[in-house]
């Protein structure tokens, strides 16, 4: 019998001493300042996101607001801002190079930014958009004035010019035949013959000289034809 009360008696749960006590009292006092922290973080949020829809709907109403830029804040509210803003169907971006310093920005959807104004944003400027006009109308001449410049290159280079087709009209066409051939290019001095190079006469004289060869070619076909009949 009494094997048995001692055995009872050693499997009961001792009284707490002292030392437990006061470890179980901190214990429930952390848990309680830890779900009333909680509590007050779940209604800040609550707050913060009932004032970013107060303000993003008037962001939305003011028809003279394009894009609306917030103060730096941190990652949580970011995170609500951003989730208020694709409720409301806005576009929303994050800037800024560190922690500390970043902020979102809203765009309505009419009025969603372009590469270079996130470009911008991203490095930090300001965006202007005459200044970006500007800048474009730049970069369109210098494109167009890089493209003719570099078909004048490959005109000269090797110049496409019709000889015969040009001069038809004056010598005729066996004669213009005659020109355009010595037009023939030579490696030494591009698409101009060498002998070109040396020959000081004018124009007029090398037209003549050419009207000449082709009446004498003429007389002698019409000579060969009289011969023959």
């Amino acid at each position: 019998m009494a094997d048995l009360l001692g055995s009872i008696l050693n499997s009961m749960e001792k009284p707490p001493t002292v030392g437990d006590k006061e470890s179980r009292r901190k214990a429930r006092e952390q848990a309680a300042r830890l779900k009333k922290m909680e509590e007050h973080e779940k209604r800040k949020k609550a707050e913060f996101r009932k004032k970013m829809e107060k303000e993003v709907s008037d962001f939305i109403q003011d028809s003279s607001q394009q894009k609306r830029k917030y103060n730096p804040m941190g990652k949580i509210e970011r995170s609500i801002l951003h989730d208020v803003a694709e409720v409301a169907g806005l576009t929303s971006f994050s800037f800024g190079e560190d922690e500390e310093s970043r902020y979102v920005m809203l765009f309505k959807k009419e009025f969603a930014p372009s590469d270079e104004e996130l470009e911008a944003y991203r490095k930090g400027e300001e965006w202007d958009p005459k200044l970006a006009e500007e800048r474009r109308k730049l970069r369109e001449q210098a494109a167009l004035e890089e493209t003719a410049a570099s078909q004048t290159k490959k005109s000269e280079a090797c110049p496409n010019s019709n000889y015969r087709d040009k001069y038809s009209h004056l010598i005729g066409t066996s004669a213009a035949k005659d020109a355009a051939h010595t037009l023939e290019a030579n490696s030494a001095y591009g698409c101009v013959p060498v002998a070109n190079k040396r020959d000081t006469r004018s124009i007029e004289e090398a037209m003549n000289e050419i009207r000449a060869k082709k009446r004498l070619k003429q007389e002698d076909d019409t000579g060969a034809q009289s011969s023959s009949s």
